[in-house]
C-alpha cells in the first residue's frame, strides 16, 4: 500500500515522465509519437495564406511515411489554393461545405481555360500527376473542409500566376510551406 506522503511524489513522477515523452516527440520527429492521435491536438497553421487551415494528419517528414501523406485542409469562404501542379497523384474527400475545382491538362504549353467541377460534402475526386488545378471555396456561407491524400511526398509544387502562364515559367516551391521546418536534406526526384 502506498502511504499518503508518497502520492504527491507518484503524480510528480507520472507528470515528469509525460513531459519527457512530449519533449522527445518534437514537431519533426516520429520518436515518441503515439500510434493513435487526436486530430484536434495536431499542429495547425495557415502558412501565411489567409482563410486556410492546414493539418498534416500523417506524413513523410512528420511521421516517416514513404509513399503517402494525408492532410486535413479547411478553406474559409472565398479562399482558394494557388493555381498549381505537382508530380504526384492527389485524392480529395470533401468532408463539409462546397466549392469549385478548376482543372486543366498539362499536355499543352500552358494550362489554358480550366474545366470547372462543382465539389460538395461527401464527394471525392482525384488530380492526375502534373495536371494544373485550383480549389476554391465558392460557398460564401460555409467553410470547405477536405482530406487530401497525396502520393510520393514531400511534394514539389509548381505555382502559376494565371491559367495562360507557360509550364516552363511556373515557379517551383520546394520544400512546400508545411515541409520547410522538417526537411533535413534534399530529396531525390524519381521522375
Amino acid at each position: 500500500m502506498v502511504g499518503p506522503s508518497l502520492i504527491p511524489f507518484f503524480f510528480f513522477f507520472i507528470n515528469l515522465l509525460s513531459f519527457s515523452q512530449s519533449l522527445e516527440a518534437s514537431h519533426c520527429s516520429i520518436k515518441g509519437l503515439p500510434l493513435v492521435r487526436n486530430i484536434s491536438e495536431l499542429p495547425q497553421d495557415n502558412y501565411g495564406r489567409g482563410g486556410l487551415s492546414h493539418i498534416t494528419v500523417v506524413g513523410s517528414l512528420l511521421h516517416g511515411l514513404k509513399e503517402v501523406e494525408v492532410w486535413l485542409q479547411t478553406f474559409a469562404p472565398g479562399s482558394r489554393t494557388p493555381i498549381h501542379r505537382h508530380s504526384c497523384e492527389e485524392v480529395f474527400v470533401v468532408i463539409k461545405g462546397s466549392g469549385t475545382l478548376y482543372l486543366a491538362s498539362s499536355s499543352h504549353k500552358y494550362p489554358g481555360k480550366p474545366q470547372e467541377h462543382f465539389i460538395f460534402s461527401n464527394s471525392t475526386f482525384h488530380i492526375p500527376v502534373n495536371d494544373v488545378h485550383q480549389i476554391w471555396n465558392t460557398n460564401e456561407y460555409e467553410d470547405l473542409q477536405m482530406l487530401a491524400i497525396i502520393s510520393r511526398p514531400p511534394i514539389k509544387v509548381f505555382i502559376y500566376e494565371n491559367w495562360f502562364m507557360p509550364h516552363t515559367a511556373a515557379k517551383l516551391k520546394f520544400p512546400y510551406y508545411w515541409d520547410e521546418q522538417c526537411l533535413q536534406e534534399p530529396q531525390k526526384d524519381e521522375l
